[in-house]
């Protein structure tokens, strides 16, 4: 049974306290520019990748094909060059020519802002799908993620098993104004604070309020005086 949580307050706080974290490589790519062909290939570079890798390897990217057209010109092996180490570079790689493909073909090189549109693209599942409406269209939508999934359940807010599970509760309970931005606030917070594990919850902003529901913190050690 799902605890009963103060979510609004939670996230609330958590905007304030994520403020001068690191920005998620998507958000920061969505702030810099609002081309949402750069935003759907870098958030289909980032999955199982770090932050810091899908920067670069997008970056090296984009300044050979900034655009769909230019990326469907490309040799599959020139695209897996630019993009490695990211992680799985050799089958991204064939799915961004994939994508280039449909997106100047069928779509007049835009991409669509649907998600039923979205899903029909190589290597594009709900996560993406959903991050890229949010993020580059500001159309609402939940994305959930590892840390998304993994936090709210942390705080009984849902009880479930999967991040698609999650994506639906959270479809029927958060307020919406919250549905485009829980992502990058729980992924910033899952990476500085609320770790997968040994969580810093000596230093969690929301101290006892959180329910801790399946949790072992760090431990901290005592400075003997």
């Amino acid at each position: 049974m799902a605890v009963i949580v103060d979510i609004v307050s939670f996230l609330d706080i958590l905007e304030r306290e994520v403020a001068d974290y690191r920005v998620p490589v998507v958000d920061l790519i969505g702030i810099q520019t609002s081309d949402p062909f750069r935003i759907l290939i870098a958030t289909i570079l980032s999955a199982r990748t770090k932050d810091e890798v899908t920067a670069v390897a997008s970056e090296r990217l984009f300044a050979r094909a900034p655009d769909a057209p230019a990326l469907r010109s490309l040799a599959e092996k020139e695209i897996r060059d630019l993009i490695y180490p990211v992680g799985f570079y050799k089958s991204k790689a064939a799915h961004l020519k994939k994508t280039a493909e449909i997106l100047v073909v069928r779509h007049e090189n835009r991409v669509p802002c649907t998600r039923g549109g979205l899903l029909e693209l190589p290597g594009v599942g709900r996560k993406t799908a959903n991050l890229v409406l949010a993020v580059a269209f500001d159309i609402p939508a939940i994305c959930v993620d590892t840390h998304v999934h993994r936090i709210m359940n942390i705080w009984g807010y849902v009880e479930t098993k999967t991040p698609l599970e999650t994506e639906m509760a959270l479809n029927e309970k958060l307020p919406l104004p919250y549905w485009n931005k829980v992502n990058s606030l729980l992924v910033a917070f899952g990476q500085g604070t609320c770790r997968p594990v040994s969580p810093h919850c000596d230093n969690c902003v929301l101290g006892e309020t959180c329910p801790r529901i399946g949790v072992t913190p760090r431990k901290v050690k005592k400075v003997k005086k």
